[in-house]
């Protein structure tokens, strides 16, 4: 018997790191391309989504954030590992992600 929750633990080890290493995307924005810019995102905040962010969008105005459209420097939406393991664990229905505003 312990042969069987030993290989169970190993699969459900394996399936948890797979699922980490697995799903991150990042989509980036260039408004500046060669402009210097922060860091650091002066907007870093974690957006709600649920069954996969089908039909769904969640809006971040930019310009108001670094105080005008000039001052834009990039923008970038991320699926961070963590956001990939809850959507997994969840199985979809609940998948956040990241959103981020450079500015310059």
């Amino acid at each position: 018997m312990k042969q069987p929750m030993k290989k169970l633990a190993l699969a459900g080890t394996f399936a948890i790191a797979l699922a980490s290493l697995t799903g991150c995307a990042t989509q980036t924005y260039l408004l500046s391309p060669n402009s210097a810019h922060q860091e650091t995102p002066t907007y870093d905040k974690g957006q709600t989504f649920f069954v996969a962010g089908l039909g769904q969008e969640q809006e971040v105005n930019a310009a108001e954030i670094c105080g005008s459209t000039a001052q834009i420097a990039k923008v970038e939406t991320k699926l961070t590992p963590m956001n990939a393991l809850l959507g997994y664990v969840s199985s979809g229905i609940y998948t956040p992600r990241q959103m981020k505003v450079y500015c310059k």
